[in-house]
């Protein structure tokens, strides 16, 4: 295996490394997942599970227990995502007599895994949006005047519905957003985007903001007041900048 060496500043390095702490990972693995993106894209084909080939003997009996009970507690008119006393029991048949090239109906309706690093990213998106709209309206109330396209460029406008990883992570989105008290402040951003739908992919935009973000949030000292999360207009002009892609920019 190849090795590579790479010479960086003291703020980079400490940078990385607390980064890499964040995520639970050492610099060096860190680092490694970080060029592995750029140079071998990330698998984005999210979708239906595939059926497995096999379940082994115990997880057939402990399924066809499940379908059989699920079978008897059903009301005799249901007709909701469990089905009918009829559905589950074909269920059990299936997986009591083996029958492999049925196995997809056992999983039909899972979805592939959003990885524990996309989700991450999707709470980290959330965040730096939490915390630009509170900064937003902070100055505004301080009589600031901001420009109607920064207010745009930083409002969430969700992820695209059309790409496979996108459209996973807007689900993921929706569930974060499940009722009123989660992630309140940005519910009417995602809703007033045709419900979280951006109709263009949004990741790379929203990673070079968050980009941005972080090495704002970097030079903060640490306090434990609000005070220390407020971003500046300029802070919210640079992060706005970001979204620009560096070949685009004059």
């Amino acid at each position: 295996m190849a090795v590579l060496n790479v010479r960086l500043d003291d703020d980079a390095y400490e940078s990385l490394k607390d980064l890499a702490e964040a995520e639970g990972s050492s610099l060096s693995e860190f680092v490694r997942d970080r060029l592995l993106e750029f140079v071998v894209p990330l698998p984005r084909e999210h979708g239906d599970e595939p059926a497995p080939d096999s379940f082994s003997t115990r997880d057939r009996l402990m399924l066809s227990l499940l379908h059989r009970i699920l079978a008897r507690v059903l009301p005799e008119d249901a007709d909701g995502d469990d089905g009918n006393m009829d559905y589950q029991l074909q269920k059990a048949q299936i997986i009591e007599s083996g029958f492999t090239g049925e196995y997809w109906f056992e999983v039909a309706g899972f979805e592939t895994e959003l990885s524990k690093q996309d989700c991450r990213r999707v709470i980290d998106i959330l965040q730096m949006f939490r915390i630009i709209t509170f900064s937003i309206e902070r100055l505004q109330k301080q009589g600031e005047k901001l420009d109607e396209g920064l207010l745009y460029g930083l409002r969430f406008r969700g992820f695209d519905h059309n790409d496979s990883l996108e459209g996973h992570m807007a689900r993921y989105v929706r569930y974060q957003m499940r009722d009123e008290l989660h992630w309140a402040e940005l519910q009417p951003q995602a809703e007033a985007a045709d419900d979280g739908n951006s109709h263009m992919q949004m990741l790379d935009i929203y990673m070079r903001m968050l980009t941005e973000y972080r090495k704002i949030m970097k030079t903060r000292e640490r306090r434990f007041d609000r005070d220390a999360y407020f971003l500046s207009a300029d802070e919210l002009r640079a992060i706005d900048a970001a979204t620009v892609h560096p070949s685009n920019r004059t």
